[in-house]
């Protein structure tokens, strides 16, 4: 009971049948990229692994889908009776282009075939569409193409879902910045819509710091608590997944000679193995914020302040307890490859 205290989880009743209803085992969704420490990460843990979403196909502003799963991964999840539902992601989430292939039903219809193909053809589990960057002015057409795209991928008995960007509120927020991720990464989601078509909805709750935004965590826990408040108000808990990101952050000045100040503060994402060594050889502590339940260090690089902000163990089985006590479908992680090895064992214990 103690170490499930210090995780900040708690086991489920011994026996579920008395006074209590038993949970279905949550789905596990692991994102997959075309890389050594992906592909070596997805070998040694692909028995922990429910769905697998490899990252590789691209449209583009015509409806052309391009792009193929490395043969050998097909070959490990089927023999390991893994579920693979790919993702088609809008060509550099250039919003222009995605604007010119909505209003376009041909380029659209053109699209719908090819990913009906590809799915029936490669024996695929289902498609996920990881369409970003979104204007609100093109929320009605995206909903139409993937209404269209979901009949046709349930007429050829394949499964659809959707990554759709984090959202907390109805209004865009404070800041000119919150306007301009309302503009083009949140209003053009018709999350009801989108949920009534397709079988789930993979919820991006990570991303709350980046690159653009002063340091702090890539995903706090009551931050990615209002998300998920927020999308049940129009998703069935059942169709939802929560987005866990396995990646850590580093902020730091760049040097940048495209600007004229040459210097920027920036971000970069960093595995929790690197992130942690960037702290220890800088001589920095670690330190564990139970508030956003994510571990944390600042340190001095030359009299200039850095930040790791990291996801290890105990911000993912804080996570995990939130799908579990909201009770959703189950949860959709990026990326294998820099998370903390000791997930695993987590997993390895939960229940399938």
């Amino acid at each position: 009971m103690l170490l499930w205290c210090l995780l900040g989880v708690l086991p489920s009743p011994p026996f579920p049948g008395r006074g209590a209803q038993a949970q279905q085992p949550l789905e596990r969704l692991l994102y997959y990229v075309d890389g050594e420490n992906s592909y070596a990460s997805l070998v040694k843990h692909i028995d922990q692994i429910t769905v697998l979403g490899p990252q590789v196909y691209t449209i583009d502003s015509l409806g052309i889908v391009w792009g193929s799963v490395d043969r050998r991964v097909l070959d490990l999840a089927r023999r390991h009776g893994v579920r693979v539902m790919p993702l088609v992601v809008n060509e550099g989430f250039n919003q222009p282009a995605l604007r010119r292939l909505l209003a376009d039903t041909a380029a659209r219809a053109r699209a719908v075939r090819t990913l009906v193909a590809l799915c029936r053809d490669n024996g695929l589990w289902g498609i996920q569409f990881d369409i970003e960057n979104v204007n609100l002015d093109d929320r009605d057409r995206l909903t139409a193409w993937y209404m269209a795209a979901a009949g046709a991928l349930h007429a050829a008995g394949c499964k659809i879902s959707i990554a759709v960007v984090h959202r907390t509120a109805d209004t865009p927020g404070p800041t000119g910045y919150h306007r301009f991720l309302y503009e083009s990464w949140r209003e053009g989601y018709d999350l009801a819509a989108l949920a009534r078509a397709g079988d789930f909805i993979s919820l991006m709750s990570y991303d709350q710091q980046t690159r653009r935004t002063p340091p702090g965590p890539v995903a706090g826990l009551p931050w990615m608590r209002a998300n998920v408040e927020y999308f049940l108000r129009f998703v069935p808990p059942d169709k939802l997944s929560l987005g866990i990101p396995l990646w850590s952050e580093h902020w730091f000045s760049r040097y940048d000679p495209s600007i004229p100040e040459r210097a920027r503060s920036w971000s970069e994402t960093v595995s929790w193995a690197w992130g942690a060594g960037l702290a220890e050889r800088n001589g920095a502590q670690v330190e564990w914020d139970s508030v956003e339940a994510v571990p944390w260090a600042m340190f001095e690089n030359g009299g200039v302040f850095e930040w790791v902000f990291l996801n290890d163990v105990r911000s993912f089985s804080a996570e995990l307890a939130l799908a579990r006590e909201k009770k959703l479908r189950g949860f959709s992680a990026w990326v294998l490859g820099p998370e903390d090895e000791r997930i695993w064992d987590v997993l390895r214990t939960e229940k399938r």
